[in-house]
């Protein structure tokens, strides 16, 4: 992206709770991990993993991967929109729209500069390489036990949810011809498209050039023709990434790779200065994880008082469940926040 610059900078500790499809939260389910103040100088195309810190509890452990942020200033190119934008960013159009003051109905002007912010809690990590959190829309990969990129995705929509589970890499493929399955060529017959039994590698092709199959039956992680369908909730199970993210990430997986599928709707971080944030995702299959009860309870596990949280601002994340993390403390209530609409992105002063 042309023009383009980026600052990535953050100091916390955090906390996650997570839930799978028949997991109710509890404390088995809490990591809580730590990291410090990183900055980090990179081009519009990946998420930073900020570096960790030494824990501010001694009984914490530390983790070096708990957030990834990305902070920049980005300059419309022709053909572009807010759409398109938040598509890559891993971000939501009415957050670029609200940050910039714009009408998400309108066309963009070339050449015309718009401040964004994409913040990411990494769900708790497991030994093995991909991991990827339906409700977040992000995938994440780890080397040796540490978070080394995140890329937004889009995933199953409601009726062809994309299942959770641990997976093994079964192969990987180039220009791969789309064997279409019974179930979408009966899906096309009902909207009354063409029925297509296979379409060859090229453009028309929705897997777009670089194909990673799984050991869960039907599911791939693939490219596509279609990038500004990317982080959101339109598959028919499979995940999608932005053909320049499943490049880099095809480059980095090899067969026998493992990786694992969670569902983790709620986020919540305490930074070191106090501040906490949270993070609200979609609850898409109605699962039932994303409550205010849920909050609270993440609050109690770690002694975080609830007398320091603005849980109006909890309510409305999880109203509008943008997929953000949002500063919620009561000082962020009273005009201290970093990131409010309309404010430049350019530089995250570390804290």
């Amino acid at each position: 992206m042309k023009g383009a610059a980026a600052v990535f900078v953050a100091t916390s500790l955090l906390l996650a709770i997570a839930c799978d499809a028949a997991a109710v939260p509890t404390a088995d389910a809490l990591s809580v991990s730590a990291f410090g103040v990183g900055s980090v100088h990179e081009g519009p195309a990946g998420f930073v993993v900020l570096p960790a810190a030494p824990s501010v509890d001694p009984v914490a452990p530390i983790r070096p991967d708990a957030l990834v942020e990305r902070a920049l200033e980005h300059v419309v190119a022709r053909g572009e929109g807010i759409g398109t934008l938040a598509a890559r960013y891993g971000v939501s159009v009415s957050q670029i729209a609200e940050r910039n003051g714009l009408d998400a109905r309108k066309a963009l002007a070339i050449g015309q500069r718009l401040a964004i912010v994409s913040r990411h809690v990494v769900p708790p990590p497991f030994d093995g390489d991909i991991l990827i959190n339906l409700p977040q829309r992000m995938l994440f990969r780890f080397d040796a036990g540490r978070a080394v990129s995140a890329y937004p995705v889009t995933v199953g929509k409601p009726g062809w949810a994309t299942p959770t589970g641990d997976f093994v890499v079964i192969n990987r493929q180039t220009d791969k011809t789309w064997i279409v399955p019974p179930s979408i060529q009966a899906e096309m017959l009902r909207e009354g498209k063409p029925v297509l039994e296979q379409v060859p590698p090229g453009p028309e092709n929705p897997l777009g050039r670089h194909w990673i199959g799984t050991s869960l039956p039907g599911i791939g992680l693939h490219g596509t023709n279609a990038p500004a369908s990317i982080y959101g909730f339109r598959s028919h199970g499979c995940v999608r990434l932005h053909p320049d993210d499943i490049a880099a990430l095809f480059e980095a997986t090899r067969v026998g790779d493992r990786g694992r599928i969670v569902y983790q709707p709620l986020l919540l971080a305490r930074t070191a200065d106090g501040r906490i944030w949270f993070e609200a995702n979609p609850d898409v299959y109605r699962r039932g994880v994303a409550s205010l009860q849920n909050v609270r309870e993440m609050a109690r596990l770690q002694a975080i008082d609830e007398g320091a949280i603005d849980w109006s601002l909890v309510q409305k994340a999880l109203k509008h469940r943008a997929g953000n993390a949002i500063d919620v403390g009561v000082v962020a209530a009273a005009g201290f926040a970093a990131d409010e609409p309309g404010a430049q992105a350019q530089e995250l002063t570390p804290r």
